[in-house]
């Protein structure tokens, strides 16, 4: 009887094992293409985001033939808006943050002469966060990695995101061109490059490298 059972024991065929192999390259296949479509998705969002407040800026500009928060006739062009200082240039850093107990930074009354326009939505001074959690704003009053004039930045952005919204908006390299990115810890506001992205960076891993702000000449 025993005997019997063990002759009937058999491993799998070849077939078999060929059919298994195939279902698992399946699977692995359609979770590395998900996971490419989410990553495509974020950079999508950053760029439309850069995208939009580039947008807006020039459409107050148009409307007000004037810089929004650096505008000095906002009180008479928008009902309750704070007035800038004429200079051309947005005073205060991107991710500045309002309080009463403060002066508001013209970075703050940008988005404050956007959303009373109706040019961009939201409500208040502060910067909205961006598709990755991180904070976008504008500055024009400080040196942006090299960069002067106003910008438009984008904080909290992984470096293979930040480098394919680069490679696709700009020349992929973060020390050259119109969109030029640093080590979160910067702020934005270094005066030089950094190489976090491009022809002078090796990275070390998909995760690994950190998290950046991203900035974009206006």
């Amino acid at each position: 009887m025993c005997q019997q059972y063990k002759n009937r024991q058999h491993g799998f065929t070849l077939v078999e094992l060929a059919i298994v192999l195939v279902i698992i390259g399946l699977i692995l296949a359609a979770v590395l293409k998900g996971q490419e479509m989410i990553e495509n998705a974020k950079v999508k969002n950053v760029e439309n985001d850069m995208k939009g407040v580039v947008a807006a800026y020039y459409a107050y500009q148009d409307r007000y033939k004037a810089i929004p928060g650096d505008d000095l006739n906002a009180a008479n062009h928008v009902n309750g808006a704070t007035i800038g200082n004429g200079d051309g240039l947005i005073q205060g850093l991107f991710n500045a943050q309002a309080t009463p107990a403060a002066t508001t930074a013209e970075s703050n009354s940008f988005w404050q002469h956007e959303r009373l326009s109706g040019f961009l939505t939201g409500n208040g001074t502060n910067p909205p966060t961006n598709a990755v959690g991180g904070v976008i704003g504008v500055q024009g009053g400080v040196t942006t990695f090299g960069m002067t004039g106003n910008v438009v930045c984008s904080s909290n952005i992984p470096w293979k995101i930040a480098q394919a919204v680069d490679t696709q908006l700009d020349d992929g390299n973060s020390d050259t061109g119109n969109i030029r990115a640093g080590a979160a810890a910067t702020v934005g506001t270094a005066t030089t490059t950094s190489a976090v992205y491009g022809t002078g960076f090796t990275p070390s891993g998909t995760n690994t490298d950190g998290l950046h702000t991203v900035c974009q000449k206006i």
